[in-house]
């Protein structure tokens, strides 16, 4: 393993109770991020560090940039689509799931535009016990199309995270947060099939739980460890390469963005975490990694 201190940033200091999901809009030079309990899309613009909040009717577990502008937002209570401008919101799709006991939780679109997300077990605290479900129930990661809809795929976990694609969109990855086990699929981008699953990387209790991911352009993986207190990238055979330790405990996704995509930004959660302790907490911070990545991909709504 390499050491990797680069510098950390701190790109906007704010106690986001569960912040996530960061998102480079190359057309906007903005980081979209959310904070799912708030719940509320963020809209970052580092060059100014203003940042603009839009308020959500359920909790928000992720969401995506469309092609026409756009965002499709994984609410508990279903999939819509929001115009920002107009303050407009579209349902699309509702739950696969009892949204009493589940949610949505990490998302992403694939190459050709469809929008992956993946779930958690995470009963409202208003929900009564017989409609409840064990804590490790596993819920199916879903895929949306525009003319497709909502549908399951094979895979599936207790707490997904992790989703993202090799370069060459070969390979997709997905993790299962308690079981600290990032998984590796073969991946058919025209049938959107997955096959092969076999155990990319797997964590000690010690290390934190495996959270959102990114992949740079040498098809490396960088995971933030939840509980861990940093990011760690591995090679596309698993390999801990390097890592960067943060001045927070609870890193839950990472994403490239900037102008030459050569930034690393960094989502955390507050939860549970004193600010006398973690002053910075719920912050989203960046670094200069010294690898750069792709632009993400965007939803294909027309």
């Amino acid at each position: 393993m390499t050491a990797c201190s680069p510098d950390i940033g701190l790109a906007l200091d704010v106690r986001a109770i569960n912040g996530e999901c960061p998102t480079w809009d190359e057309r906007r030079q903005a980081l979209y991020w959310i904070d799912i309990e708030e719940p509320a899309l963020h809209r970052l613009d580092p060059a100014t560090s203003r940042d603009e909040k839009w308020e959500m009717p359920a909790q928000i577990g992720a969401f995506a940039i469309c092609r026409s502008g756009a965002i499709i937002a994984a609410l508990r209570t279903g999939l819509v689509k929001l115009d920002l401008l107009e303050r407009g919101c579209l349902h699309l799709a509702s739950p696969p799931y009892n949204p009493l006991r589940h949610r949505f939780n990490d998302g992403k679109c694939d190459a050709l535009g469809r929008f992956w997300i993946g779930a958690m077990h995470d009963p409202l605290a208003s929900t009564s016990p017989e409609t409840t479900t064990p804590a490790q129930s596993a819920t199916p990661l879903n895929v949306l199309s525009q003319r497709g809809g909502l549908t399951q795929t094979s895979a599936n976990a207790v707490i997904g995270n992790g989703l993202a694609w090799s370069p060459d969109a070969r390979r997709i990855y997905y993790s299962d947060s308690p079981a600290r086990t990032v998984w590796a699929f073969d991946f058919d981008i025209e049938t959107a099939s997955l096959s092969s699953k076999r155990i990319f990387a797997q964590f000690e209790t010690s290390d934190g739980m495996p959270d959102g991911a990114a992949i740079d352009a040498e098809g490396f993986y960088w995971c933030a460890l939840y509980g861990g207190g940093r990011i760690v990238r591995l090679s596309p055979e698993g390999a801990l390469d390097r890592e960067i330790r943060l001045p927070v405990s609870q890193p839950t996704m990472c994403a490239f963005g900037g102008a030459d995509y050569g930034t690393l930004y960094i989502t955390s959660a507050a939860h549970g975490v004193s600010a006398s302790r973690e002053p910075h907490a719920g912050g989203v911070f960046y670094c200069r990694p010294g690898v750069a990545g792709c632009p993400p991909a965007l939803f294909a709504d027309e």
